[in-house]
C-alpha cells in the first residue's frame, strides 16, 4: 500500500528573544499529489512552530487508513513519538523525566491526540540544513543517517528526503516573512 508522507520543518527568527517571529511548513505527497501548507505567527518558539508543521500537516488529511510517513529534522518531535515520551508524561501528570512540566502542553495534547487517531503512522528524523556539493557528500551524508531513515532506502531516495525536507525549511521561512509582513 502507498503511503502519505509528510515533510515538516519550523523556523524561529529570534528565537528565545522577547520578540520574535516564526514560520512553519508542511509538505505532503500521495502518489503523484502534492500539497503544500505554510504559516508564521510573532512571538513564538522554534519548538512551537515544528510542533505545528506536523499538527498542520495532520490535520490536512482525510483518509485516516492510509499510512502516514512523516519526516521532520527535528528530535524534540520525533523522539517524542519514537520514544513514547508522551506515555510517560500522561502516567507522570504531564511532568517530564526531569521532573518539569511539559513544555507546550496544549499542542503536545491536541497533537498526541491527532497522531493516535491514525493507526499507521511513523516518524522518521531527517537531518536538516545538509548542503550537497556532489555525489561524494551524497554518499557521505547517506552512509552516516540512512539508519534514520525507512529500511531499504537508497541513495537517491536520501537526495529527495533531502530536498523536501529544504522544501519545508523553505515554507517555513515564507512563513517568518509573511509574519513579519515582508
Amino acid at each position: 500500500m502507498k503511503s502519505i508522507r509528510i515533510y515538516t520543518d519550523g523556523a524561529c527568527s529570534n528565537n528565545q528573544e522577547s520578540t520574535n517571529v516564526g514560520g512553519w511548513g508542511a509538505v505532503l505527497y500521495y502518489q503523484e499529489h502534492q500539497k503544500t501548507l505554510k504559516g508564521g505567527t510573532l512571538n513564538t518558539t522554534n519548538n512551537i512552530m515544528e510542533l505545528t508543521a506536523v499538527l498542520m500537516g495532520l490535520r490536512a488529511l482525510k483518509d485516516k487508513s492510509i499510512p502516514i510517513d512523516i519526516y521532520s529534522d527535528s528530535a524534540y518531535v520525533v523522539n517524542c513519538f519514537k520514544e513514547k515520551w508522551y506515555v510517560k508524561w500522561r502516567l507522570n501528570g504531564w511532568i517530564t523525566s526531569t521532573k518539569k512540566p511539559v513544555e507546550n502542553l496544549e499542542l503536545w495534547k491536541e497533537l498526541i491526540v491527532l497522531v493516535e487517531s491514525f493507526p499507521f503512522i511513523t516518524f522518521y528524523k531527517v537531518k536538516g540544513h545538509v548542503v550537497l556539493r556532489n555525489e561524494a557528500d551524497l554518499l557521505k551524508w547517506f552512509k552516516k543517517y540512512q539508519g534514520d531513515y525507512p529500511p531499504g532506502t537508497t541513495v537517491a531516495d536520501f537526495k529527495i528526503h533531502l530536498e523536501n525536507n529544504h522544501l519545508a525549511d523553505g515554507l517555513a521561512n515564507e512563513g517568518v516573512a509573511e509574519a513579519r509582513g515582508h
